[in-house]
């Protein structure tokens, strides 16, 4: 396959090829208009501008990229060390950005990736953009999902079932026998990972026969501040649930404190599971009841897989590696109190 170069691009978007080179080099000196051309036959094209091409044809850059959701918290950060130690001890260096949920983000962090040459690139998660996967088609060098696990998925992938993870979240209340059980989830769009948790909850609350109040799903971001004073709000309502299914650990932490600022007992008035273990699930008080995900060991893993393939300049590999789960039962979580008193 051809790469498509800068008369590719201009052709394409009815310039000339000085008028492509002047929008990405001097872009205040090309009318917004223009820009815009140029932009949308550069996303469609997939071409991807060489800063280095003299110096680095023929070479490996000797870089990986890692693009990842945020950095502003402890959610992504032990999978990021481990997969940072795997590839520096075989010779690489990590280039990492952040995208903030953001995949339009995304798609410039992982395009300038690109321009600077890396070896290979790593992304989380398999919500990326048309404009992403276009791109990622047309670099021939190895790109691996870490994170998420499907077994059709578009990208080579290192990860977990974030389905199963809802499950299992789901199962243990229902276990413990509550039915007024709240959901608290981040958007979403763009986020598989949250949405495939979301899906393999409900399913097995409907299932079970929970009742799944409006009111007692609400969406929040990954940040404890903000899910502590949203979850704040529902609690503090005279009719609540037993029990709340956080989409990760960090709104979990927050359902905590917003039950510490109520005066209301966990577990005996209200339980509450998580999903991650991160650092802190374990110290908070109580400690929170969480499916496990084993950061390290998919940090690992997928640094191990990259670096093989990039070492066999292999571009076209393809894995879908499942990682397993454990439920981590500790303090947070108990049976409800209707459910003690009948027993």
């Amino acid at each position: 396959m051809v790469k498509p170069d800068i008369v590719f691009v201009a052709r394409l978007a009815g310039v000339s090829p000085a008028t492509v080179s002047r929008a990405i080099n001097h872009p205040e000196l090309v009318s917004a208009a223009t820009r815009r051309k140029i932009d949308l036959a550069i996303e469609k094209s997939g071409y991807i501008r060489n800063r280095a091409a003299q110096a680095m044809h023929g070479k490996r850059s000797a870089t990986i990229g890692l693009v990842m959701p945020t950095i502003s918290n402890m959610i992504f950060a032990e999978v990021t060390q481990a997969f940072n130690d795997t590839v520096s001890d075989q010779g690489f260096t990590l280039l990492l950005a952040s995208h903030g949920y953001d995949l339009d983000t995304e798609y410039r962090l992982i395009r300038k990736l690109f321009e600077h040459r890396v070896d290979a690139l790593a992304v989380i998660g398999l919500d990326h953009s048309h404009g992403t996967f276009r791109m990622i088609a047309e670099q021939r060098v190895p790109v691996l999902a870490i994170w998420n696990y499907a077994p059709d998925s578009a990208l080579p992938c290192i990860g977990v079932d974030n389905r199963e993870a809802g499950q299992l979240a789901a199962q243990h209340l229902v276990a413990l026998g509550h039915r007024r059980i709240g959901m608290v989830f981040p958007s979403t769009v763009d986020n598989d990972r949250a949405r495939g948790r979301q899906a393999g909850a409900i399913a097995v609350f409907q299932a079970a026969g929970v009742e799944l109040k409006d009111h007692w799903r609400i969406e929040v971001p990954y940040n404890i501040a903000q899910a502590k004073s949203a979850i704040a709000e529902l609690l503090g309502r005279d009719d609540r649930p037993t029990a709340l299914l956080c989409g990760n650990d960090v709104i979990a932490q927050g359902a905590i404190y917003a039950a510490a600022r109520l005066g209301i007992s966990i577990p005996q008035a209200l339980s509450v599971i998580g999903v991650g273990d991160f650092a802190g699930s374990a110290q908070v008080e109580p400690t929170l009841t969480t499916v496990r995900i084993p950061a390290r060991q998919i940090g690992v893993s997928a640094g191990q897989v990259i670096v093989d393939a990039v070492s066999r300049s292999d571009p076209d590999f393809m894995v879908r590696t499942r990682i397993d789960l454990d439920l981590i039962m500790r303090a947070s979580t108990g049976m409800p109190a209707d459910a003690r008193r009948a027993g």
